[in-house]
């Protein structure tokens, strides 16, 4: 009997676009019936697998990545909006304030702090009172913002990175399920033929 044509993967899928793998109950509907072809559904779902694999690999980088930058936004989301408030007279020295009582008047309108050069290595520097920071876009590119539409940028970045991030924690949640799915389903159509062999050599 020819084999009924079916696909590997559902239709429905997850908000992303990543198809959802079908659990198949009945072995021998899904194969065609008592002489179907068990060799093709084993291919086409350990090919299916391998794609999964892939999407579940690319999606674990992106997710090492997002883990990278949401630290660095929220950080220097911190920094300009401590800066903000400073030039409101809302915000308290932080501790790399100079607080020397001998230039009071220099401390008021400077700040004095480190930043970083690379991961060991740090440099000090005086901040003199402005009202525009720049900020690294990547690309080895630097503009440079206003204070509040800098925060209204970091805002917008880190928010979206926390989505981002959310949703791909689930695709591979998403993915690991798809995967079992899958895995199961190798296994029932392997059984399945190994049962059909043996019943056929004891005829």
């Amino acid at each position: 009997m020819e084999m009924e044509t079916r696909s590997v993967v559902s239709e429905e899928k997850n908000p992303r676009g990543i198809p959802k793998a079908p659990f198949i109950a009945d072995v021998e509907k899904y194969v065609g019936g008592p002489d179907g072809d068990a060799d093709g559904p084993l291919k086409a779902f350990n090919d299916a697998i391998g794609k999964y694999r892939f999407m579940d690999a690319n999606l674990a980088q992106r997710r090492l990545g997002l883990e990278d930058k949401i630290p660095d936004y929220q950080k220097t989301l911190d920094m300009v909006e401590y800066l903000q408030e400073r030039r409101e007279g809302k915000g308290k020295a932080a501790d790399d304030v100079d607080d020397d009582d001998d230039d009071a008047e220099t401390s008021a309108k400077t700040l004095r702090t480190t930043f970083e050069l690379n991961e060991t290595l740090y440099a000090e520097a005086e901040l003199e009172d402005s009202d525009t920071v720049y900020l690294w876009l990547g690309a080895n590119v630097m503009l440079s913002y206003p204070i509040p539409e800098a925060i209204e940028l970091l805002q917008s970045k880190l928010s979206a990175a926390e989505k981002s991030l959310a949703n791909t924690i689930e695709d591979l949640e998403f993915l690991r399920e798809q995967l079992t799915v899958m895995e199961v389903n190798i296994a029932r159509v392997y059984n399945w033929d190994v049962k059909r062999r043996r019943e056929r050599r004891e005829k």
